[in-house]
């Protein structure tokens, strides 16, 4: 039976569960923070499937008492409820069989962590930057739904409003889990601003979404780090423009995959405080290395998957915003709704509800479970 085969699936969960519980309190662990990170990591993921299971076998139990009722019990009641209960039980099992496959499934193990999203503006000139600024607002409003925390580090506006380029952090449980789907070419087709003629032209803007990296993810020789400060500029008074606020780091950085060296340049103008962005930068710093180190695996997750939910290609149009006709289409997924203004007002979460079925579908066939 296939709930058999399931069930075999789980077996030495538990004691692995207590192995893993009695490690992440060994002193030696803890001060071993990469292996502690992780291991506290497989504890949650462990803690899900079992209680899932536990949900699981108690629906078995269910159905097999309810029969035993049904072939030995004679009064008409008692076997009436036994029918209702092994009706209710028979019916939620598909659903508990389908929570365990997707939780056997090993999950990206970057989705638990913050991130750091990058749009700039493509092609279209200016329209492109103030499509950019519309982006930026939709996520900002997406954030403020989801109670994530969003700073900006990095911003350069466009002439005509929005942004050549505005990179910022979110700050939330699962936030680079969910926000991954978002990476891509985003295409509009509207009148601009800037169009005398009422013509609809088509502009695009890229979005890049990073998972924030962890300290000890990444070695850097901070000693080898070069940094200059200078006054920002924009908008905030006497303040910053006469104080040398804004960071810029410059790093070399072998990259271990082509073995050329690069150097990395960084800025880094959130705040007034001097330090405080430094700390930015260093962050900034470690995302770019980690991302870069990273991608061979997410090459490969994105080969073996065959599927273009959320591959990471970040040169692939994911999805158009058509405002003449009000309409919102995801091109990987031929999803399609007819919802603009309240999209671009941060109401994106059905749309990625939808991105996400998608790939656990491909997940769970890739996987034959």
């Amino acid at each position: 039976m296939a709930e058999n085969t399931l069930l075999s699936r789980l077996e030495g969960l538990d004691s692995r569960f207590e192995e893993v519980s009695t490690l992440i309190t060994d002193p030696a662990v803890i001060a071993d923070q990469k292996r502690y990170v992780k291991l506290t990591k497989e504890y949650r993921d462990l803690e899900k499937i079992l209680e899932a299971t536990r949900r699981y076998r108690n629906l078995l139990g269910n159905v097999d008492e309810s029969k035993k009722i049904l072939a030995e019990e004679t009064d008409e009641e008692m076997r009436a409820m036994a029918r209702e209960e092994l009706d209710e039980a028979s019916a939620a099992i598909p659903a508990a069989e389908e929570e365990i496959k997707l939780l056997l499934i090993p999950a990206d193990p970057d989705d638990s962590k913050n991130c750091i999203v990058e749009i700039r503006g493509g092609t279209g000139g200016d329209e492109a930057a103030i499509f950019a600024g519309d982006l930026f607002r939709m996520y900002q409003k997406y954030a403020e739904r989801k109670g994530w925390n969003l700073s900006v580090s990095s911003v350069s506006e466009g002439a005509s409003g929005g942004y050549k380029e505005i990179i910022f952090n979110l700050e939330g449980e699962g936030a680079y889990g969910i926000m991954k789907y978002e990476s891509g070419v985003h295409r509009v087709q509207r009148v601009p601003a800037t169009e005398t003629q009422g013509r609809v032209h088509t502009s695009a803007a890229t979005v890049a979404v990073l998972p924030e990296a962890q300290e000890f993810e990444v070695e850097i020789h901070e000693g080898e780090i070069k940094w200059d400060t200078f006054r920002s500029s924009g908008a905030g008074g006497q303040n910053v423009n006469k104080v040398e606020s804004g960071v810029r780091l410059r790093y070399n950085w072998k990259n271990p995959v082509t073995g050329v060296t690069e150097e990395i340049l960084i800025e880094c103008t959130e705040t007034r405080d001097q330090p405080k962005n430094k700390e930015c930068a260093l962050s900034r710093l470690r995302t770019f290395i980690y991302d870069k180190e990273h991608q061979k695996y997410l090459d490969d997750i994105a080969s073996k998957r065959k599927t273009m939910v959320s591959t990471g290609d970040r040169s692939a149009k994911i999805r158009t915003y058509n405002y003449p006709q009000g309409r919102i289409t995801d091109h990987r997924i031929n999803y399609t709704v007819y919802t603009l203004p309240t999209f671009m007002d941060g109401d994106i979460q059905g749309c990625i509800d939808q991105l996400i079925v998608a790939e656990n579908a491909e997940k769970l066939k890739a996987s034959e479970l």
